[in-house]
């Protein structure tokens, strides 16, 4: 089944110059991009994009009261409010790259190219275990998150969802590829 799955190449990659080779390595394992484009992200889009319900900040926060130290009784959901404002800030340094990726099974394909979020597990050969060595411990003693070079939708229903935050319907292009009937075995090879 083709998918849909959105991409960030984030500040870092931007900034570093790695964006082409970061979009050669989802072009090469088939995957077609049907739409792209680089922007200054605004605070209302990384809002909605970052936007995270009441558990998810009370969950994250419990780690970042643990981990920066803060009071025991410190509110859990601010803590979390805190990484999501810290993410939000990060992604408005310098441009970022949008793209839409197309393919069979997409969002899993996209995802183990990228590799784990926390970049210390992230292995060689992974676009995270290949550009990163941050650690959180880093990130937590110079404030900031931690520089994950790149963002993919966790799921189809969050690609659904963050495709319509980043692109209009008429920035994505239906096309077809000459490796679609390889890729596919669709038509005659000849």
């Amino acid at each position: 089944m083709r998918e849909r799955t959105l991409v960030l190449l984030k500040p870092d990659a931007v900034g570093r110059g790695i964006v082409g080779e970061i979009i050669a390595r989802f072009e090469k394992v088939g995957l077609k991009i049907v739409a792209m484009k680089m922007l200054f992200a605004t605070k209302k889009q990384l809002e909605d994009h970052y936007y995270k319900d009441d558990e998810w900040l009370i969950r994250k926060g419990e780690g970042i009261i643990k981990n920066k130290g803060y009071p025991a009784n410190y509110d859990k959901k601010k803590a979390g409010k805190e990484i999501v404002n810290a993410l939000v800030n990060d992604m408005m340094l310098m441009p970022i790259v949008a793209m839409v990726l197309e393919g069979h099974n997409a969002v899993n394909v996209v995802r183990k190219i990228c590799g784990p979020t926390n970049v210390e597990e992230a292995l060689p050969g992974t676009i995270r275990g290949d550009y990163s060595h941050d650690t959180y411990a880093l990130a937590n003693v110079s404030d900031r998150p931690i520089l994950t070079i790149i963002h993919a939708s966790g799921d189809l229903k969050d690609a659904e969802k963050e495709i319509k935050i980043w692109f209009k319907p008429d920035e994505i292009h239906a096309y077809e590829k000459p490796e679609d009937k390889i890729h596919y075995r669709t038509g005659s090879l000849e």
